[in-house]
Formats: C-alpha cells, structure tokens, sequence
C-alpha cells in the first residue's frame, strides 16, 4: 500500500512538471500572456502556467540558462544569443504571437499633440530639452524610459532614434507601469508604452514618421492599416527540445480563442 501511495505521487509529481510551464521576459507581453494563460488553465484543469515580467532580455538570458520553458520579447533574439544557444548544442524557434504598436505619451495638460521622428529623436537623445521647441509652454522635458534589458528600449531606440544613444541621465524606469505611473505626475514628461498599456493618466502623442507632413494616433486600427509608423511584432522564444511541452499553450495563444484575447487586451492579430 505505502509502496503504491509512493508510486502515486510520483506519477502526479511528473505529470504536474510536464503540464507546468513557465513564461517570462517582456513587460509589454506580460498583460497578454497572463490573460492567455489564465483562460488556458480554465480549459486545461491540468495545466499550470506562471507568467512574469522583467524585461526581453531578462525572459531571454532565463530561457538560455534553462529557468524558463518560454521567452517573451518585444524584440527579436540578437544574433549572438542565438549563437550561444548553438554552441551548447541547443536550438530555438521563434514565434510571432501578435503585434503592438508603440505609443509616445505625455502628461494630460500638456498641450503638444503632434511630434515629428526627428523632435522625438532630438527629445530622447538630449538635443530638444524644453516644450517651446517644439511648440509648447515653456517647461522643461522629463524624458523617461526603459531599462536597457527592455526590447521596448531597444526597439525604440533602433526605430525612433535611429540607432543613436539616448541621452545621458534619462530617467530609467524598471517597467512600463512605472512609466505610466510617473508621466501621469510630472507634467514635463515624456515616455513610451505598448499600446495595452494606455489609459487615461496619460495623453498619447500623434506621430509623424515623413517630416511632419502628416501625424497619426497610435491605435489598433491605425496600426493595422499601416498608417501608424511605430509597429513591432511581439515573439515568443522556446527550445526546439521543449517543443511538444510548450506547443500546446503557444498553439492556443494562436488558435482564434487566443487571438481575440489578442484583441481584447489591446493588440493587434497576427493575421
């Protein structure tokens, strides 16, 4: 009987660990893996999903080491972490699981709606360092971003800045809350955010990508109309060995279910 009772739990124990998975990285992604996993575990009693944050980079640096079954990035795998993953033998897939669109935000009262690439650049990069220049009262620009283990900080930087560095001193914020959070006290400031993330505490900038000619509002639609310039996709990341471990959940993720979740948390489909 105790032998039995033994064998049991051993059984369960191993049946628990092959349902458990385990997703981390990408603050923009966190508010949608959480739904998804949630209404996942709902259909799947079975199934035990944990999702946390920390950044691209971090999910990343977890998923070489071996302490989380899936990545989420705002960004794409550098070549040099994929090229670490070889060398031990391993290979990874990428998945793109839905798109976002980045949105530039400032406080409420601020009366600027309409920037240029090349003003956001000059803002983030240091050069443009009062609201006047670029048409607005006389108060002193509060650039905030993210950490540099953020995709969100490097997409940014790479599609806005055109590759250039930000400014020394930027008010670096360990999540995209703490952006939010902090835009909707300080009336100077400026930040950026996944679309998911906007709300009410904060006025989303419209933005020109053709030198001012026309500027558009970051939204779902505009985003997939194409007419709205700052557009990523979002990736999960998994080891090819995991692959019949974590298919099931990214398939979900996938399936039409998953994808008005997509919708319904402030994304943009995959098709």
């Amino acid at each position: 009987m105790k032998k039995f009772l033994i064998t049991a739990i051993a059984v369960l124990a191993g049946l628990t660990a092959a349902n458990a998975q385990k997703i981390k990285g990408s603050d923009t992604c966190l508010p949608l893996s959480q739904k998804e996993a949630e209404e996942y575990m709902q259909s799947h009693p079975s199934a035990v999903v944990t999702v946390t944050g920390g950044g691209s980079g971090v999910g990343i640096s977890a998923l070489m080491e071996g302490t989380t079954d899936i990545a989420q990035a705002s960004r794409r795998m550098k070549f040099n972490e994929k090229q670490k993953i070889q060398e031990k033998g391993d290979q990874v897939k990428e998945v793109i699981i839905a798109y976002d669109a980045l949105a530039v935000v400032v406080h409420p009262s601020n009366p600027v709606t309409n920037l240029t690439r090349e003003q956001l650049e000059g803002i983030f990069t240091g050069k443009i360092t009062n609201w006047k220049q670029v048409g607005g009262p006389d108060m002193k620009i509060i650039p905030y971003s993210r950490e540099t283990s953020s995709g969100t900080y490097e997409f940014f930087k790479e599609s806005v800045l055109r590759n250039r560095n930000y400014m020394n001193g930027i008010m670096s914020m360990p999540a995209t809350g703490a952006i939010i959070q902090s835009i909707s006290q300080t009336k100077g400031g400026i930040g950026y955010v996944g679309l998911a993330y906007l709300n009410k505490s904060v006025k989303p900038i419209h933005v020109s990508y053709d030198g001012g000619k026309s500027y558009t509002e970051p939204s779902v639609a505009n985003a997939k109309n194409k007419t709205y310039p700052i557009v990523r996709p979002l990736y999960y990341y998994y080891m090819a060995r995991s692959a019949n471990a974590v298919k099931p959940f990214i398939d979900y993720v996938l399936s039409p279910k998953g994808q008005e979740i997509v919708k319904e948390i402030g994304f943009i489909t995959v098709k």
